[in-house]
């Protein structure tokens, strides 16, 4: 895109709230095992903690990072942003 190029119909779905999620891992199991789950429980999702977490927009796989506490909450750094042509792939799937 040239510099100064105006899109008005950009400015139109830039106020758009869409999700943002963070997956640290994920995992499946059983009914029976998933009903046994109480205060306590354990559940291994399949992931070290050095390995980067996924951020989600909409569902859809956009960066991954690593989680950081940033003045005592939980944030995420951003490591790698997805290229374009994967996040279309996976918009397919």
């Amino acid at each position: 895109a040239a510099a100064g190029r105006s899109y008005p119909n950009l400015d139109v779905i830039l106020d758009i709230d869409l999700p943002l999620s963070v997956r640290f891992g994920e995992t499946e199991m059983t009914l029976d095992a998933l009903t046994r789950i109480g205060p306590g429980s354990v559940i291994d999702l399949g992931r070290s903690p050095d390995d980067p977490v996924d951020i989600l927009v909409n569902g859809r796989l956009v960066a991954r990072g690593e989680v950081v506490v940033v003045a005592g909450n939980y944030g995420v750094r951003v490591h790698e942003v997805v290229s374009a042509a994967d996040r279309l792939r996976s918009m397919a799937s």
